[in-house]
């Protein structure tokens, strides 16, 4: 059954009473028929491409943390747009508007909620997977790979699009233009650095992108209509070398204990640790991440140590990437739940995620070293090369090494690592290729060109090219076909795996969370 839903209202009021009474009948009877299928009706209510008023008003009176970051409420009466799961007075139906993002609030005269702060709501979760060019937008946004001085122009030549289609695309699914969405975040995470960091006030402009303090100061004050050191309280600034500790919040569930298992068996000895329930790694000279699980904040808890303070924001994207944050996980399992060989899987594993690689090229180099052989084996080949050619570290701690950039792969003598020629021939043309192109680890317009692109490379096959979209590109389609475990956990303890090209017809209904769909069948 289809429901239209326009977010702005603009029939009688009589219209929206009926309106209401209909979906409020129509949610009452999803929800009575059972809990589970109840909740999975509701949620797939709001995860519409258009919301009604009246749906989006009975997900604020829940304070459901799984519509966080889906919409935002503004109340016409004070000026304020907040989280759906803000703990304020739940306003007068006839004061509110509903907006699909933080930066399409912002553009119709709303400042954020000091008290539920719509900075620390999951990014963009609720539109990967909706518009491809989109989604494929604000994942580069999200991910810190646009800064605040691209232009439209810009990011719609690196999408493949016209630019005139990107700002239509845009206003359709977001409400607001590219450009205002750049800004917000960076206003946004500037807010964040208040309120969680001790840092002074010019070290957190040059963090959040500002070229000047005088211009991060305008801005604030024209959006809250205060100066940006009213709105911390009891923090006296403290200097910038110090660590900074922020709080970045997902959509629940999510399984900390895979994501943990997954890098324990892959740490490279001197450049990643995981110990007493926390990641940690080396990031460049000077630079130390600490990750830990904030359970009861559906948050992470991200310690990043940097030597340059504008280095932050990149950093915490990083961060983001890698323990996928921003992932609709409901939207995803929902999806993939109704497919009867993953069902078992998902209910096994709630809120599975797909880890991410640090870095591409380090990623890639790893995609490379693991090639017909284990796990433990490839962590082995990766110490050896983080010995032979990483960077030593020279900060106090246990991590002693950094990953070694591609320059620094391509002049080392490969030998010493001890395995085949052919894979230390690919090693070499791989290195090579990433000094000759630095743009060569960026996501293309779209996964079969990615792929494409990594299939040029000498010794580069599908398998090896899908890997890495899947966890460097973070293609959510992404499906290494042929690799054996996923053939091994399709067989479903028949005995008889499947062909790759059997798999790849078996995952067609999987998609657009193909790599979902595999990271469930490795866990299995």
């Amino acid at each position: 059954m289809r429901y239209h839903l326009e977010l702005e209202p603009r029939d009688s009021p009589l219209a929206w009473l009926y309106r209401g009474i209909i979906v409020s009948l129509i949610v009452s009877v999803m929800m009575s028929e059972n809990g589970q299928r109840g909740n999975r009706s509701y949620d797939k209510l709001v995860h519409m491409e258009d919301f009604t008023p009246e749906a989006c008003y009975r997900a604020g009176q829940s304070r459901d943390s799984r519509f966080d970051g889906r919409f935002f409420t503004a109340v016409k009466t004070t000026g304020i747009y907040c989280r759906p799961i803000c703990p304020a007075r739940t306003p007068k139906f006839e004061n509110c508007r509903y907006f699909l993002s933080a930066a399409a609030a912002q553009e119709a005269g709303f400042r954020p909620c000091l008290r539920c702060r719509p900075e620390v709501s999951p990014e963009f979760a609720f539109w990967r997977g909706t518009s491809n060019t989109v989604s494929r937008a604000l994942a580069l946004i999200s991910e810190g790979a646009i800064d605040a001085d691209t232009t439209v122009e810009q990011l719609a030549e690196r999408l493949g699009v016209g630019e005139r289609q990107l700002r239509r695309l845009f206003q359709q699914h977001l409400g607001a233009s590219p450009i205002s969405l750049i800004q917000t975040r960076r206003l946004l995470f500037a807010k964040q650095l208040i309120h969680e960091t001790r840092l002074p006030m010019s070290e957190i402009a040059l963090a959040a992108g500002y070229g000047s303090i005088r211009r991060f100061n305008d801005t604030f004050h024209k959006l809250y209509n205060r100066p940006p050191s009213s709105i911390r309280r009891g923090k006296a600034p403290t200097e910038s070398a110090a660590p900074v500790t922020l709080q970045l919040t997902y959509r629940p569930p999510y399984d900390w204990n895979a994501m943990l298992s997954f890098f324990s068996a892959r740490a490279i000895p001197g450049v990643e640790l995981v110990e007493d329930g926390k990641y940690y790694r080396t990031a460049h000279p000077g630079a130390l991440i600490e990750v830990a699980h904030r359970p009861e904040r559906n948050a992470l808890k991200v310690t990043v140590q940097a030597p340059k303070v504008s280095e932050l924001a990149g950093l915490v994207a990083r961060v983001r990437r890698v323990f996928d944050v921003g992932a609709d996980i409901v939207t995803i399992e929902n999806h993939l739940a109704s497919d009867p060989m993953l069902a078992p899987l998902v209910a096994r594993h709630p809120g599975l995620r797909s880890p991410g690689g640090w870095d591409g090229f380090e990623l890639a180099v790893r995609a490379v070293l693991g090639q017909q052989v284990s796990v433990a084996a490839a962590r082995t080949l990766a110490g050896r090369l983080v010995e032979l050619a990483g960077t030593v570290q020279y900060v106090p701690h246990k991590l002693t090494r950094f990953f070694p950039t591609a320059a620094q792969v391509a002049a080392a003598d490969l030998e010493k690592l001890g395995m085949p020629s052919s894979r230390r021939r690919t090693l070499k043309c791989l290195a090579d290729a990433a000094v000759a192109d630095p743009k060569l680890f960026e996501r293309s317009a779209t996964l079969e060109e990615s792929v494409k692109r990594l299939c040029a490379i000498s010794g580069i096959g599908e398998w090896t090219a899908q890997y890495i979209a899947l966890r460097a590109l973070r293609e959510p389609d992404a499906f290494p076909a042929s690799d054996l475990g996923l053939l091994r956990a399709a067989a479903n303890g028949s005995g008889e795996r499947p062909a790759p090209a059997e798999l790849l017809a078996l995952a067609e209904p999987w998609r657009p969370w193909r790599a979902y769909a595999a990271q469930h069948l490795w866990n299995s």
